[in-house]
């Protein structure tokens, strides 16, 4: 039995077709892994009617080319319903780029920091507090770009899966349905009163996944790591593409993983 926190094992080999449901597919230069993921969900927690598949994506960070071949693998179809966990724009090279494809694909996107950073920007004309990164999106920005952070979301819950999808977590010892987006779009950690901070602040300061206990199961971003990351009661899959990790895709309800690699260091760590 794994622990709390306990991040995945590293995957064995298999073969080069997409996997069954419940299985990890890494593409790129290397072949291609499989690993066992979450338990069957209940008989009780049946997908929506009007929808065949939930593809959420982690954190793209403007890393349009892996997004690209990310979606290529999952091939999304008409009744599936693709959420991206925020964070879509900054760091990489294309934030208008993956926008457009957000658009095309009609997905939802919930909103992260780096979205409401910008749209205080957008929307009061203040620089102070912008980073490098984000004046480079800016000038990328369209009109329809602008529109569709505008209309993103904070939270998402499928009540048939009892499932959250949710940019940065929740506080662990509040009811999430009311906290704050200044809060779920930041939190990492809890510091030693209890309250919501960056991990940057202590590393060492538990994660606010591992003291999660559910219900509901929290699918979220935001907190970038070497591979994704497993409670019992969460999933984080912000797997760091733009500091040349991977870009995660987690397929419901058979909880799938679904890999690529990122094709280069985009912006490095601690950058």
């Amino acid at each position: 039995m794994m622990a709390v926190g306990q991040e995945l094992p590293k995957p064995k080999p298999c073969s080069r077709e997409l996997p069954a449901r419940g299985k990890m597919l890494l593409t790129g230069g290397i072949a291609p892994f499989c690993l066992a993921a979450r338990p069957p969900l209940q008989k009780n927690h049946c997908i929506e009617k009007e929808k065949k598949r939930i593809i959420a994506i982690g954190d793209v960070h403007g890393c349009a080319q892996e997004l690209e071949q990310l979606i290529a693998l999952v091939e999304p179809q008409v009744r599936d319903r693709v959420i991206f966990l925020g964070d879509l724009v900054n760091r990489g090279p294309d934030s208008h780029g993956v926008l457009q494809i957000a658009r095309t694909l009609k997905a939802d996107a919930l909103i992260g920091n780096h979205e409401v950073r910008l749209l205080d920007f957008h929307q009061t004309g203040r620089t102070q507090g912008l980073k490098p990164h984000d004046f480079a999106t800016i000038k990328q920005m369209t009109t329809q770009d602008w529109a569709f952070l505008r209309a993103m979301r904070d939270r998402i819950y499928i009540r048939k899966l009892d499932t959250v999808f949710v940019h940065g977590g929740f506080h662990p010892f509040q009811a999430w349905q009311t906290q704050p987006r200044s809060l779920i779009t930041e939190i990492q950690s809890l510091n030693g009163a209890g309250r919501p901070q960056r991990r940057s602040k202590d590393p060492t300061a538990p994660a606010w996944a591992d003291l999660w206990a559910g219900p509901p199961f929290v699918i979220y971003g935001h907190t970038p790591r070497p591979e994704v990351y497993r409670t019992p009661s969460s999933l984080g899959i912000d797997t760091a593409c733009a500091m040349g990790g991977k870009l995660t895709a987690c397929i419901l309800p058979g909880m799938e993983l679904v890999q690529v690699p990122a094709a280069r260091v985009y912006y490095p760590l601690g950058g």
